[in-house]
């Protein structure tokens, strides 16, 4: 559910979409064949529920059935503001994103909307090409799509040099990928990378021969200078930016909120931010700065909520570019967040679930919320993590098996954290007690 903040700074902005000045069209951008994009995508990855939840998978995920009118009437709306960029994987919503994706796009003139999809052949029980393949054709299927628009290959470097080999190289995956291209039937082919530089520099160094239409990366205003600082496994958004720069590649943005962590209120982010514009939301920075350079071809936003989308087109209709004066004090911003204390977890949820039913990304997201207050209240932390995470699933209870580092594309020492977190609780615990 929304948190009290989130909410009532998101109503606050939609006050002003009546004025005329929010009033415009949708800025676009063109891709390696000229097509036109909107610079705002649509991230299929948390669709809303009908007990007014997401299924985003765990952390903050429901498990009720997804609402397909809500989700009709967003794309809909969506179309309507412009967007023309839909995002999904066999791997978002229990599985369930492409087919519901499908469905609602398929309502429309195929000229409307374009479709990005992926190869998440995350199982070693995928790698073999059959069943790649099959992952591929599954998707064409789902999503009424005799040609894919976008396909790339999914989380490159999630999990090592060797992972990344087994799924898509010695498979003959790429291959595969380059004679569909050839064929027609996919019209831009592209990977997402996460994390590993040899297998970045690898695919990165061979654009002479594979050409790749576009290339997705993580990139916001703290990760553009900061990425390598805050999580040594990370690059910074502006050397993988600028390799795509020069090569002429174009770039789709992933995380430009960082996992909603800059559109939360953060004091540290709004003593910055606020004096330049009292009325602009932090979530408004953040996807400006995505927007503003120029071989951005797409920003993605996983909105679950319709005023989400009424706030992200607002701000992409058109974009405003950032002055100097405003990239310097995002800059400042970008400082202030990563001298805190918190855990560089975006609820992707890749980690779970967990061997032994820790809510990982909950128990981070708690955490994290805390720090961003100005004067963090413990005693309302210790509260709320009792109340929102079950007694089975606290840190406490965490093995250390490790099973959930490989498959952080943060590289977070999860166990690491985990044992801070229950030094942490214990402590607020014992003082408690002294009270």
């Amino acid at each position: 559910m929304r948190s009290r903040t989130e909410t009532s700074g998101r109503r606050d902005f939609i006050k002003r979409l009546a004025m005329p000045s929010a009033a415009g069209a949708m800025t676009m951008r063109k891709d390696a064949h000229g097509d036109e994009v909107s610079l705002l995508g649509y991230g299929m990855m948390r669709l809303p529920t009908v007990d007014g939840g997401h299924a985003n998978s765990y952390s903050g995920g429901s498990s009720a059935a997804i609402d397909r009118e809500e989700v009709y009437a967003q794309v809909d709306l969506a179309i309507e503001r412009g967007v023309n960029y839909f995002d999904t994987s066999p791997a978002y919503c229990r599985g369930e994103s492409e087919g519901v994706t499908g469905d609602a796009l398929a309502r429309h003139p195929r000229e409307r909307y374009k479709i990005a999809t992926k190869m998440s052949n995350f199982s070693p029980s995928q790698y073999p090409i059959e069943k790649s393949r099959e992952l591929y054709e599954r998707s064409r299927k789902l999503l009424h799509a005799e040609r894919i628009d976008y396909y790339l290959l999914h989380a490159v470097g999630m999990g090592g040099f060797k992972t990344f080999q087994k799924r898509y190289v010695e498979n003959g995956a790429i291959e595969f990928c380059l004679r569909e291209r050839d064929a027609g039937r996919i019209r831009n082919l592209g990977f997402s990378y996460h994390g590993d530089k040899r297998a970045w520099e690898w695919l990165i160094d061979r654009h002479g021969k594979y050409h790749w239409d576009f290339v997705q990366i993580q990139l916001n205003y703290v990760d553009w200078r900061h990425g390598y600082e805050t999580n040594k496994r990370n690059q910074d958004a502006i050397y993988l930016y600028g390799e795509c720069e020069k090569r002429d590649i174009p770039v789709v943005v992933m995380e430009p909120l960082l996992g909603g962590r800059l559109a939360r209120f953060n004091h540290a982010l709004a003593e910055n931010l606020v004096p330049l514009d009292p009325e602009a939301s932090l979530a408004e920075w953040a996807l400006r700065f995505a927007g503003h350079h120029r071989k951005v071809l797409t920003v993605l936003s996983g909105m679950t909520y319709r005023e989400h989308l009424e706030e992200n087109c607002a701000i992409f209709s058109p974009l405003k570019p950032l002055s100097d004066r405003e990239l310097a004090v995002l800059e400042e911003a970008a400082l202030a967040f990563i001298s805190d204390r918190s855990v560089s977890c975006n609820s992707c949820n890749y980690c779970m679930p967990c061997p032994y039913g820790l809510d990982i990304p909950g128990i981070f997201s708690l955490y994290n919320a805390a720090l961003s207050r100005k004067k963090p209240d413990w005693r309302e932390f210790l509260a709320e993590y009792r109340r929102r995470i079950p007694y089975l699933r606290q840190a406490n209870h965490c093995t250390g098996c490790g099973v959930c580092v490989a498959h952080c594309p943060q590289s977070i020492d999860i166990p690491r954290e985990m044992r801070r977190m229950e030094g942490l609780i214990e402590s607020l615990g014992e003082k408690e007690l002294s009270q």
